[in-house]
């Protein structure tokens, strides 16, 4: 699965990248702006951001403030990473999926569309459940298997 995601964030990236490149040339040397490349960056960037969350969370490479972990004994180590990924599995549950899979159905329901893309919002939301399953996934299995890694 981390190849995959891999693969899906390079390719957002390179999308991202080819998008602002274009409203680059088309702005100034075209003379020409694109209507869309602002909205589609900012879309793309999202994605990149929630989504790149989820892969480094797998990777155990998310920010951390470890003081704490660091001072403890080894007991206490895998007590407080415990209750850490258990912290992490109620956020990705309560406020990335529970919460996004609300914005995103409302988005459909109010059929809220994007202003140039005329794309609806409920597509550009998703990606906050979707992370948030990946993230709850990689908590429960560093919870299960402590030691082990998706790598």
């Amino acid at each position: 699965m981390d190849k995959k995601l891999e693969l899906v964030l390079i390719t957002l990236m390179s999308l991202l990248v080819i998008n602002v490149l274009w409203q680059v040339l088309s702005r100034y040397i075209l003379s020409s702006p694109s209507s869309f490349t602002d909205e589609l960056a900012g879309y793309l960037l999202i994605w990149v951001g929630v989504l790149g969350a989820a892969y480094v969370a797998g990777q155990k490479q998310h920010l951390a403030i470890d003081l704490l972990i660091q001072k403890s004994s080894v007991k206490n180590q895998k007590r407080l990473n415990i209750f850490i990924n258990i912290c992490i599995a109620l956020f990705a549950l309560f406020v990335m999926i529970i919460g996004g899979s609300w914005l995103v159905i409302t988005r459909f329901q109010f059929n809220v569309s994007s202003a140039a893309l005329h794309l609806p919002l409920g597509y550009v939301y998703l990606i906050m459940p979707v992370s948030g399953l990946l993230i709850l996934y990689y908590s429960i299995l560093f919870i299960i298997k402590p030691e082990g890694g998706t790598n």
